[in-house]
């Protein structure tokens, strides 16, 4: 990547994912804030990822996504240096931002891969990006807070739901089921946008995909002792009819990882098939060219708000 000064520095921003298994002790420890794991905690996500084959793929497809952001904002003579980092694995959003203040940048767009916003989950991201610039001065930073209203983004989720509907026998009766990460239900009393943005994405996307009949489940709620949105995808598909025809658009996630191949690929799935329920999944967008096409689009507008003022 480029060392230009001048050039903005671009910050995708994800939810890291352990190395490997003897990471994933430590992993836990600082999702929990530095509270160690019981052994069955470790010992429970140990589980999960062998059942997606040892190791997620969250890292690689950031790294991804960003070479191509970078490559496309080029293309249209916007010179921007693409860096990600993550909240709870290495490359942290810490290390990264110290990679671009040594490179000399003075401005930083922060960029979270998750198209909703939430103050207890896209929020944490704007106070670890802010937390890492407190001692660094002239350092102008853009954070983009939510991007569920960019038009391309629906677009490129909906070029998904049409693929996948081409899954099912012809003539099937499907019925379509967007999902997003469950969070504390609290979220609901102070006010959060959280659920209103997702059921305004979904609107879209059926629009897009010309799809009349939808529903909505939350999914990979924590373990926290407090109520969490719902209703769960579990609980929707025990609900359904025998033999059902189900699609699930994973619309809160952007990227394959642990909540996309074990909690709907393999947890789901099992209880799908324990119903007698036919259920696919649409592809994850990860550096489809129409999602590129969406992250650039948006980081362009960003720039282009933020140099006119």
């Amino acid at each position: 990547m480029k060392s230009d000064p001048d050039n903005a520095a671009i910050l995708l921003m994800a939810y890291g994912t352990p190395s490997s298994e003897d990471d994933i002790e430590s992993y836990l420890t600082n999702i929990r804030r530095d509270r160690a794991p019981s052994i069955d905690q470790v010992e429970d996500l140990k589980r999960r990822y062998i059942q997606i084959g040892g190791h997620s793929p969250l890292l690689e497809i950031t790294k991804a996504q960003a070479f191509e952001l970078e490559q496309q904002l080029n293309s249209k003579e916007i010179q921007a240096d693409v860096y990600y980092g993550m909240k709870h694995w290495h490359p942290y959003v810490s290390e990264t931002v110290q990679q671009i203040l040594k490179l000399g940048a003075h401005r930083i767009v922060g960029l979270v891969l998750a198209p909703h916003y939430s103050r207890i989950s896209t929020g944490e991201y704007k106070r670890l990006l802010q937390r890492a610039l407190l001692n660094s001065k002239n350092i102008q930073i853009d954070f983009i807070d939510s991007w569920y209203d960019n038009a391309l983004f629906h677009d490129a989720v909906a070029e998904k739901v049409m693929n996948g509907v081409k899954k099912f026998p012809p003539e099937a009766d499907i019925r379509i089921l967007f999902t997003a990460h469950s969070l504390p239900e609290r979220i609901i009393g102070e006010g959060d946008p959280y659920p209103t943005q997702l059921v305004e994405s979904c609107k879209a996307v059926a629009a897009l995909a010309n799809i009349d009949s939808w529903s909505f489940a939350y999914q990979s709620a924590g373990e926290t002792g407090e109520k969490w949105l719902g209703p769960d995808i579990l609980e929707v598909l025990e609900k359904m009819a025998d033999k059902s025809n189900v699609l699930v658009v994973p619309i809160g996630f952007v990227a394959d990882h642990l909540e996309i191949l074990y909690d709907i690929d393999v947890e789901a799935q099992a209880t799908a098939k324990s119903h007698n329920i036919l259920m696919y999944r649409t592809e994850s967008l990860n550096t489809s060219p129409k999602f590129i096409a969406a992250l650039t689009d948006i980081v362009a507008n960003q720039l282009t708000s933020a140099n006119s003022e």
